[in-house]
């Protein structure tokens, strides 16, 4: 750690945080200037793809609670498309009635007036993609659990848990909180994980230049190779980078670390394993 600050005393309720997961003003840069994304959460750990921003944007979380339900709709399967995504949009439910972690399942059966028993069978069959036995679906009739959600339990095919929600949750949260505060380390770190996919000649040659790279290789769509997907998300936080007015340093002999970007002077020095 390069700040020296300890993450277990960063705040999990910083404003302009928080804000970082409804739009790009606390990075002081607007969406036209990375390509529209309206978010500023790339390269934050699990809500950085365009999946999980698409669920941001659709369901504007702004409580812990919030984040850990879309944490769950994101690594569900057939959890937000084709079922709570349709339920949202068409006002059937709000992001905190919706099934988004499997212990959401059982909480609410028990609260219906299901024996404990009865309601955990349920969310472990729901969890699992089994779906749920006739007399369980008679069960959560007679206590008067709606079709919708009903419906919701049969398309699942497999839950997280809100446990694991939540650590995801709160290590984004301190990765945001550098992105914002810290915004050289943050990118420092970010190039230093992802070395392999990193192309230095292209990222020293300024904001215009990356652009251009960024749009040819989202105009090939699919036919962009594996390779050129990775070097995307680089490429994307490189753009960002500069657009929040944060430069790079050409290698150095004596300076330039073997494997880790360094910050020097809020400018990053690439490491010699970038060559």
């Amino acid at each position: 750690d390069m700040t020296g600050v300890d993450p277990r005393e960063i705040p999990t309720n910083d404003s302009k945080v928080i804000e970082l997961f409804r739009s790009t003003r606390s990075l002081g840069i607007t969406p036209e200037q990375i390509g529209g994304v309206s978010l500023g959460t790339l390269g934050i750990p699990e809500f950085g793809t365009s999946f999980a921003q698409g669920i941001l944007e659709e369901t504007r979380p702004t409580t812990i609670g919030e984040f850990t339900r879309v944490s769950g709709l994101s690594h569900g399967t057939d959890v937000w498309a084709g079922n709570a995504r349709e339920l949202i949009r068409n006002g059937i439910c709000t992001l905190r009635e919706a099934i988004c972690n499997r212990d959401d399942i059982m909480l609410y059966l028990i609260r219906k007036g299901l024996k404990p028993k009865k309601a955990f069978e349920i969310m472990e069959r729901v969890r699992k993609g089994k779906g749920l036995s006739e007399e369980q679906e008679q069960m959560m009739r007679d206590h008067g659990v709606p079709d919708w959600y009903i419906e919701s339990c049969k398309k699942i095919k497999y839950m997280f848990p809100r446990a694991h929600a939540a650590a995801y949750v709160i290590s984004a949260i301190w990765i945001a909180w550098y992105k914002v505060y810290y915004p050289a380390e943050f990118y420092a770190a970010y190039f230093s994980k992802s070395l392999k996919d990193c192309d230095i000649e292209i990222m020293l040659k300024g904001y215009d230049y990356v652009s251009k790279q960024i749009e040819m290789i989202r105009e090939k769509g699919y036919q962009a190779s594996t390779k050129e997907q990775q070097l995307l998300t680089v490429l994307e936080l490189t753009q960002e980078m500069y657009a929040r007015n944060i430069k790079f340093r050409p290698i150095d002999l004596y300076q330039s670390d073997a494997t880790n970007f360094r910050v020097i002077e809020g400018e990053l020095l690439p490491p010699f394993a970038s060559i």
